[in-house]
């Protein structure tokens, strides 16, 4: 299990991710920077302890009112082969050294892990923890539970994963996953929809919320 180090990162991830956050299609900020606050998230283990994969929660404070962000990431020892689209930066860590930090969407393991997290056969762990689950991250998934399609070691090159409400990415067979960039309280599911997967973050209040990050669909 991923193992949570209380040490430095320089440049912070927030630093990394204010002028990342804004070329991105789904987002919904104005011309001013995002202010960015760690609202939530989450973290899936890499079975190979090479890749750490968060998800992040974000609350964009900037405008008169707060946007709410699913940014997942991946942290690498090394730089991935393909993937220099998707390299937010490199940043100092203070126990494993230099990390190469990528939009994970883009991070096969990211997505191999995911698709076994929506299948039932890995949990979420806690993001600020280590070696604990997290239960209030919860899935649903109505078809039978499936091997992950995505390889180790090629980044995903697909340039429209993204698009201006989300990204979409492979699922199980027969599926595509859709990450909610964007998140709403409470949103109703859509009505493909036959997984999902859901989790709480923080209101800029302070009032814990709930919503869906992620829904699963069959191909059409």
């Amino acid at each position: 299990m991923a193992v949570i180090h209380r040490t430095t990162m320089k440049p912070t991830k927030l630093e990394l991710l204010t002028p990342w956050l804004p070329t991105r299609p789904w987002y919904r900020g104005g011309p001013a920077r995002p202010e960015l606050v760690r609202a939530g998230g989450f973290r899936l283990d890499d079975p190979e302890g090479e890749v750490g994969i968060e998800f992040m929660v974000l609350n964009d404070v900037s405008g008169g009112a707060a946007t709410t962000y699913l940014v997942p990431l991946t942290y690498r020892g090394a730089a991935l082969d393909g993937a220099e689209h998707a390299l937010l930066g490199t940043a100092e860590h203070g126990v494993l050294g230099r990390r190469w930090i990528y939009d994970g969407c883009h991070d096969p393991v990211l997505i191999t892990q995911l698709t076994a997290f929506v299948a039932g056969r890995v949990q979420a762990q806690a993001q600020n923890v280590s070696d604990t689950p997290d239960p209030t991250v919860t899935r649903a998934y109505t078809a039978p539970a499936a091997q992950g399609t995505a390889a180790r070691g090629t980044a995903d090159s697909a340039d429209d994963a993204d698009d201006a409400e989300g990204t979409t990415l492979p699922g199980p067979p027969g599926t595509t996953l859709r990450l909610h960039r964007v998140l709403q309280v409470a949103a109703p599911l859509p009505k493909d929809a036959i997984g999902h997967v859901s989790g709480v973050w923080d209101d800029p209040d302070g009032t814990q919320v709930r919503g869906i990050f992620v829904t699963v669909h069959p191909h059409t």
